[in-house]
């Protein structure tokens, strides 16, 4: 199943509360205090993660929480930090702000990161608010909530060389003879309906990967046929290679076209 663009709802962690507690033992009057800090909430990240090509995870997955931090304990022992919540996605995803608009992240190549809501600060035990003038304070900060938003992410496929044409040009019988791809191949049109990835390698072992983009028609950056929604897969190819096939027509009007159609 290939999904290209999905919304999503992410939480991260909040941060655990300081504690109030306070040293007694036999031998120690008046010991002060000593309650630990809160641990911080955990974050919420995104990961671009090499072989995956699709979105079909947030697609079925739309919730992502992390953990919170755990409280402070006495004997100043702070509370652990909480677990981030790590969102694997393919390269090429932009991640926006449904709310904003803003492009919070656009993760182009595997192993890239980004934060997309940060945990809560922990609060602090009494420990942290012992002065000379109080030696003995009973007051704590709770631990302050975690970012939560709405995100939208959008795949851009990445590909060296992207085939573009008319539905029935030849993209997809091209792709499974140069590599090891399987797009279905018939005699009908718009017989692709999502974009198929290929790698082809050459003699000296370098890679290269191919995209065959569902066809295009006049008026695709309209709404028309398939829609632009396919069109931004094109957006990151290096390489346009046009397959015209003389049977659909005037072969040059059809390549102006579509050149028209990415502009």
């Amino acid at each position: 199943m290939f999904v290209d663009q999905v919304k999503i709802h992410v939480k991260a962690g909040n941060g655990g509360n300081g504690c109030i507690s306070f040293r007694r033992e036999k031998s120690v009057p008046r010991g002060g205090p000593n309650g630990g800090d809160g641990g911080k909430g955990g974050d919420v990240i995104a990961q671009a993660v090499e072989h995956l090509n699709t979105l079909v995870e947030q697609y079925y997955t739309q919730h992502y929480t992390a953990k919170n931090g755990e409280h402070g304990k006495g004997k100043n022992m702070h509370g652990a930090d909480g677990e981030d919540m790590i969102i694997r996605v393919p390269p090429g995803t932009i991640i926006t702000d449904a709310k904003t608009g803003e492009i919070i992240a656009d993760l182009t190549s595997a192993g890239q990161t980004a934060i997309l809501a940060r945990g809560g600060r922990g609060g602090k035990g009494n420990t942290r608010f012992k002065s000379s003038t109080n030696q003995a304070p009973k007051v704590a900060e709770k631990g302050e909530p975690g970012e939560e938003k709405d995100l939208i992410l959008e795949l851009r496929l990445i590909a060296d060389i992207g085939l573009v044409g008319y539905p029935n040009a030849g993209k997809s019988s091209i792709l499974s003879r140069v590599s090891s791809a399987k797009p279905k191949v018939a005699d009908y049109p718009f017989t692709t309906l999502v974009p198929v990835l290929g790698i082809v390698r050459f003699i000296d072992f370098r890679d290269v990967v191919v995209a065959d983009i569902p066809g295009l028609i006049e008026g695709a950056s309209k709404g028309k046929g398939l829609g632009f929604e396919f069109l931004r897969h094109i957006e990151r190819s290096r390489i346009f290679i046009h397959l015209v096939d003389p049977t659909q027509g005037d072969a040059f009007e059809n390549y102006k076209m579509i050149n028209k159609e990415f502009l």
